[in-house]
Formats: structure tokens, C-alpha cells, sequence
């Protein structure tokens, strides 16, 4: 994948390989799709309704547990938050300010994630790794307007870790979304089934999508791809056709389910899968090539080189461990959600369900609609997550001892069906859940287990 300069003996060392310098120009050309797209997703959620529907209009958030404290500005506060990440987005492309830019971007949007998970996509999460990754490194050292501003910040080349990196973030992307599809469900095709039945009205292709055979083609290919797309892309032999093939999959995925910048992202982070030249001699035509004195290795590696380098092997141990940790559950995660969220589990389920709450307030017992607390689209979402039912009786305690109430028990009475099974109970009706503290790393035993396979 990336070229490699002859070492002497001593000093053919892993860490001097990783800090090796090369070409920079997917690094550069990255950028510059990683600041559109920004500015795409977070434009778009305003000119979309996203953000209007998600924070706006809602009078209560279900923001992650633990980060209450983070809310939504009021009033029209929230579009003009967007706004800035829109620009931020559009200088991180241009490379202005980079590092500010970024880092601002990167806060902004990793709190307008936490605020709220009725709409939760892995691509956020994705989104917000890879702003992480980007402030590590040197982007913005070429083609930017910091390299004009400031001269002595110009390079043509940086270190191999600094594309491995994306490399390794989008291969274990790949690999657990593949092993989460050998699920039985899946394998079935029920997902695929329910979904492409809303999409037969859809121009040309929407009779085929309601075709069985096409449908466990998609099924086995979307396996396929998952699992395969990775090893396709390091060996150079078959790149360029793993590369057609990631185009089409990610073009009939943004067609017939419209999921946003996710498939452009995921083309775009391709570009360090290919040798940086055949990147500079396509996209900078003009940048010089570099000379075989700017690949050599500069030794030794100093010990901030090496912390840095510990740092990026702890980010990614933990990001291998942790999609693992729905194992520590009992139970299916797509009907419990214990460790479902941040671990590549897509397009896995179709979830419905509908809720009533009993308050007990005083030995007085009410009967709580949600539509009367929440939106549409909140209270459709509630009755099939548990942690979102949690989160819900909370408020509810919180707000009947607002009026005045002093000993409040909150009672959840939800039916859920999970890929087309008969309905059944979510959670145990005679537990309290006002009183139930949330603990992140013990299973919920409020939770009923799933009915039958």
C-alpha cells in the first residue's frame, strides 16, 4: 500500500517505519473532502429540518446518560450553532486556522451528539473519530491557507502513521459492521425485507427491491463487502476493482436509503488505501514529487514521538474493545440496547412499540401519555429503547415532585416488536423505575428478555 525505502539493520524498527516520511498528498486531498463534508452535514441538518425537529422543537432531550447537563440553546440558538459548524467546516477545507478550526468544530459537534440520541447514526460517531484523528495531523501542510499564511508550516510529505491511522479506523469500521451482520435476523433478510417494502413506489429500481432474490442478494453482498472490502483494498492487485465495487455499494446505499454524507465519507477515506504518488500525479498535479532524501528515516525517534505513538495504541485497543462489550450483556443488544450504541451494529433491526406510564404521586395514580411530554418523532422512538424509558420516568419523578409531589413511583407498561416478531413486553411493569439507579456496566434486570429466537 505505501512505498518503503531500504533500512540498514539497526534501524529497521516498527516505530522508525511508522514516523518514516511520506508523500502527504492523501492527507491534503482527504481534507479537503473531510471540511466539505462537514460543512454538507452540518448545513444540511438546518436546511433539512434535522435540526428544527431534533433540537428545537422538542421540550425535553434525551441527551446520553450522565451528560444532562448539556442542553440545547434556546430559541433559534441552535441554528446559529450549525451555522458556525457549517463555516468551521468550510475552513477546515480551505485549511484557514486549521487546528482552531477544527478543534472548535470538534468540541461543537461532540457536544450536539451528546445532547440527544433519538436520532442517533453511527455516523456521527464516525464523524467525531475522525475529527479526533485529523487534529493529530498535519493536514493543512500543503494546499491550505495556512501554508500561504506561514510559510515555514509547508511539507510535502508526513509520517506513515498519519494515513495508517485512517486506515486502521475505517478497516475495523468495516470488519465489525460485517461480523454483526452474522446475525440470524439478517441472514434472513428480515431488515432488508421490511425496508425495501416502504420503497416499491421508488422510480426503476423499486419493483426490484421487492424481489426475494434480490433482496438475500443484498443481503449476502452487504455481508460480503463488509467483510471483505478491507483486505480488497490493501492488496494492490485487486484495489482498483474494490474501489468500483465500494463506489457502487455506497451509490445504492445513498439512493435507496438517503443516509446522508456516511457513503462520500466512506469513498473519501479510500484515498489511503491507494499509493500517495498515484494520489499527488491525480488530484495535485502541480505539487512536486518528492525526492528519495525527504523518505528518509529521521533517527532516532524521540520520546514524544513515542508518547504519541503509546497514546494512538491505546485509542486503538479501545476502539476494538470496545464494540466487543455488548458480550458482557445477556441477552439480544438489538432488543436490550446494552452495547448496542458505538459499535458498528448497522442497518441490524427494525424496532416498534408504544408505552404508557403510571405515576403513582402521593397514592394518587395518574396515567401518562408520552405525546403529551414529547415529539412525534421522540415519543414513536421511546417505546422500543430501555434506556430511553429510563430516561423518561426520570423526567417524569423530576417533574410530578416539581409540582409538589413528594414520594413519586413511575411504572412502565411498553410492548415492543423487533423485526416483524409478535409484540411482546420490554420491561417489567412492577419495578419502579423513578427509583432505579442507572448503572452502565451491570445489565438491567428491569429489561424482559426477548421472546423466542
Amino acid at each position: 500500500m505505501l512505498t518503503t525505502s531500504t533500512y540498514p539493520p539497526a534501524e529497521r524498527s516498527f516505530l522508525n517505519w511508522l514516523w518514516q516520511p511520506v508523500e502527504n498528498a492523501p492527507l491534503v486531498v482527504f481534507r479537503w473532502c473531510f471540511g466539505l463534508l462537514l460543512f454538507l452535514e452540518t448545513a444540511g441538518a438546518i436546511a433539512t429540518g434535522w435540526v428544527r425537529q431534533n433540537l428545537v422543537e422538542p421540550k425535553w432531550h434525551f441527551p446520553f446518560i450522565g451528560f444532562e447537563w448539556l442542553t440545547p440553546l434556546p430559541g433559534s440558538g441552535m441554528y446559529y450553532y450549525y451555522a458556525v459548524m457549517a463555516a468551521l467546516g468550510l475552513l477546515v477545507m480551505v485549511g484557514f486556522y486549521y487546528r482552531a478550526s477544527l478543534t472548535l468544530f470538534t468540541l461543537m459537534w461532540w457536544a450536539s451528539y451528546l445532547m440527544q440520541k433519538i436520532s442517533y447514526n453511527n455516523h456521527y460517531y464516525l464523524l467525531l473519530l475522525l475529527c479526533f484523528q485529523m487534529l493529530l495531523v498535519p493536514a493543512h501542510a500543503y494546499a491550505s491557507l495556512d501554508a500561504r499564511r506561514k510559510p515555514a508550516l509547508k511539507a510535502y510529505t508526513c509520517p506513515r502513521w498519519c494515513l495508517l491511522i485512517f486506515v486502521a479506523q475505517m478497516g475495523m469500521v468495516y470488519t465489525y459492521a460485517g461480523v454483526a451482520k452474522l446475525d440470524a435476523d439478517w441472514l434472513a433478510g428480515i431488515p432488508i425485507k421490511i425496508w425495501f417494502s416502504g420503497k416499491a413506489h421508488f422510480w426503476l429500481i423499486g419493483p426490484l427491491l421487492q424481489e426475494p432474490w434480490f433482496q438475500q442478494l443484498v443481503v449476502y453482498g452487504g455481508l460480503a463487502f463488509d467483510l471483505l472490502i478491507t483486505p480488497l483494498l490493501l492488496w494492490r492487485r485487486t484495489r482498483v476493482f474494490a474501489f468500483a465495487v465500494a463506489v457502487f455499494f455506497h451509490g445504492f446505499n445513498e439512493a435507496v436509503f438517503h443516509i446522508g454524507i456516511f457513503p462520500f465519507l466512506a469513498l473519501a477515506l479510500c484515498l489511503f488505501f491507494f499509493e500517495p504518488e498515484s494520489v499527488r500525479r491525480m488530484f495535485l498535479r502541480r505539487k512536486p514529487a518528492v525526492t528519495p532524501e525527504e523518505f528518509t528515516p529521521r533517527l532516532p525517534v524521540s520520546w514524544r514521538e513515542k508518547a504519541l505513538l503509546v497514546l494512538l495504541g491505546v485509542y486503538f485497543v479501545f476502539q476494538v474493545l470496545l464494540p466487543l462489550r455488548h458480550f458482557w450483556f445477556p441477552g439480544n443488544p438489538n432488543w436490550t440496547e446494552e452495547g448496542h450504541r458505538m459499535a458498528w451494529h448497522m442497518m441490524l433491526r427494525s424496532k416498534s412499540g408504544e408505552a404508557n406510564f403510571k405515576v403513582v404521586a402521593d397514592g394518587h395514580t395518574f396515567w401518562v401519555e408520552p405525546a403529551a411530554h414529547l415529539t412525534p418523532k421522540q415519543a414513536r422512538k421511546l417505546a422500543a429503547y430501555p434506556d430511553l424509558l429510563w430516561q423518561f420516568s426520570q423526567y417524569l419523578a423530576r417533574d410530578f415532585k416539581a409540582r409538589g409531589y413528594q414520594q413519586v413511583e413511575v411504572y412502565v407498561h411498553a410492548q415492543a416488536s423487533l423485526n416483524l416478531r409478535p409484540s411482546q413486553p420490554l420491561v417489567d411493569s412492577t419495578v419502579n423505575l423513578a427509583a432505579v439507579p442507572w448503572r452502565p456496566f451491570t445489565p438491567a434486570s428491569w429489561i424482559v428478555p426477548l421472546q423466542g429466537k
